[in-house]
C-alpha cells in the first residue's frame, strides 16, 4: 500500500507540475513579448485604440504603443512611406492613398473596429435650434456658403439674428470627407472660413465656449462632454420615417441615424508578422466591443469581429470598399456582408 501512495503522489505532483510549467511558459511568453507599436490616424477612431493600449499595455508591459493624431489622411501619408505600423481611420481607404501604399510596397490588412454616429453639437445655450435638415446642414456647409451664410438667422425662418460660429475637422480628417460626402454631396467640399482642427476636443471647446456655436465629430467627444454640449437631431426623408434623430447606440443599430459610418484600422502586413504587432491587433479584435461601448461608440456584432480576425490570421490585404474613401449608408448588415465576401 506504501509504494501504491507514493506512486499515486508522485503522479499527483507531476501533473500539478506540468500544469504549472505551461502557466510559467504562457505567462513568460506574454510579459517577454517586447518592442514598439506606431499607430497615428483619425482623431475619431483614437479614443478606442487609447483604451486597448492602456489594456494591453497592462498585459504586456514591454510593448511600447505610441499613438499621434494626424487624421485619417494625414495618418495614411505617413503609413504610406511606412513610418507606422497600423492606421486609425474614420473612412476607407482612398484610391490615391492605396496607391502610394503599393507604390512603396506596403500591403495593408482593412479591419472594422466600430461603428460611429456622427454627432452634429451647439452650445447648450442654444435654445432655438433643436434639428436641423440635411439640407439645413448643406446650406450651411457648402462651399457657395463662404463669406454669405454667417448668421443663424440666414438657416431657417425664425432662427435667431445671431453671428454663427462654425467648428469642424480639418481637410486630412476622414470624419470631414465623411460629412461632406453626406450633406453636400461631394468628399472634401466644404466652405473654408470655419475653425478647423484635427483635434476634436479643440472642436469640443470651440462649441462649449461659444453660445452661436455650431460644430460636428464623432460621437465618443460628444457622448464624453454631454454637459457641455448639446446634440442635434439630423432629418433625412429616407431615415427615421423622414422624422428628427438623435445620434445613439440604438439609433445606429437599427439604421435609424443618417450620419452612421463604420470605423477601421489599417494594419500593414509586413509589420503583422512582428509578435507585438501581431498580438496588439489580436487583443484589439478580442477586446474592441467591451472598450468600443465604453468610450461611447457602437460596437460590431460578433460575427464582424470574427471575420476581422479571420481575415487579419490569413494576412488578406486589400480593401473591401474597392479604396473609394468615405462613402455613405453603409449599413452594419451591409458592412457584414461585404467582409464575408472579402474574407473567403
Amino acid at each position: 500500500m506504501g509504494k501504491r501512495w507514493r506512486n499515486l503522489v508522485s503522479a499527483a505532483l507531476l501533473t500539478v507540475l506540468g500544469a504549472l510549467t505551461i502557466f510559467t511558459v504562457t505567462v513568460v511568453s506574454q510579459t517577454q513579448i517586447s518592442g514598439s507599436v506606431k499607430i497615428d490616424g483619425s482623431s475619431t477612431v483614437y479614443p478606442i485604440t487609447e483604451a486597448v493600449a492602456e489594456e494591453f499595455q497592462k498585459r504586456y508591459p514591454r510593448v511600447k504603443v505610441t499613438i499621434g493624431i494626424s487624421g485619417t489622411g494625414g495618418g495614411f501619408k505617413k503609413f504610406a512611406r511606412g513610418e507606422t505600423d497600423i492606421n486609425n481611420a474614420s473612412r476607407p481607404v482612398k484610391s490615391s492613398e492605396d496607391e502610394e501604399c503599393r507604390k512603396n510596397g506596403i500591403a495593408y490588412i482593412e479591419l472594422p473596429v466600430a461603428y460611429d454616429a456622427l454627432a452634429v453639437v451647439v452650445n447648450p445655450a442654444n435654445n432655438w435650434c433643436e434639428h436641423l435638415t440635411v439640407d439645413e446642414l448643406k446650406k450651411i456647409w457648402e462651399p457657395d456658403a463662404q463669406g454669405k451664410i454667417t448668421n443663424w438667422s440666414q438657416i431657417r425662418q425664425g432662427f435667431p439674428n445671431r453671428p454663427l460660429k462654425l467648428f469642424g475637422p480639418g481637410t486630412d480628417s476622414g470624419t470631414f470627407e465623411y460629412f461632406t460626402e453626406a450633406i453636400v454631396g461631394k468628399a472634401g467640399a466644404s466652405r473654408g472660413d470655419y475653425t478647423a482642427s484635427e483635434d476634436d476636443n479643440v472642436l469640443v471647446h470651440g462649441v462649449a465656449s461659444d453660445p452661436n456655436a455650431l460644430g460636428y465629430f464623432g460621437l465618443a467627444y460628444y457622448v464624453e462632454n454631454s454637459k457641455r454640449l448639446k446634440a442635434v437631431a439630423i432629418q433625412h426623408p429616407d431615415y427615421n420615417g423622414g422624422k428628427p434623430c438623435l445620434p445613439s447606440e440604438k439609433t445606429v443599430l437599427e439604421g435609424r441615424y443618417y450620419l452612421a459610418r463604420p470605423l477601421f484600422i489599417y494594419v500593414n502586413r509586413e509589420s503583422a508578422e512582428r509578435p507585438e504587432v501581431r498580438a496588439f491587433v489580436e487583443f484589439y479584435l478580442q477586446n474592441a466591443a467591451k472598450l468600443v461601448k465604453e468610450v461611447g461608440y457602437v460596437p460590431l456584432p460578433k460575427r464582424a469581429y470574427d471575420l476581422a480576425m479571420e481575415r487579419f490570421k490569413k494576412r488578406i490585404a486589400g480593401s473591401m470598399f474597392g479604396a473609394k474613401g468615405a462613402q455613405v449608408g453603409v449599413s452594419i448588415q451591409e458592412l457584414l456582408e461585404l467582409e464575408a465576401k472579402k474574407t473567403k
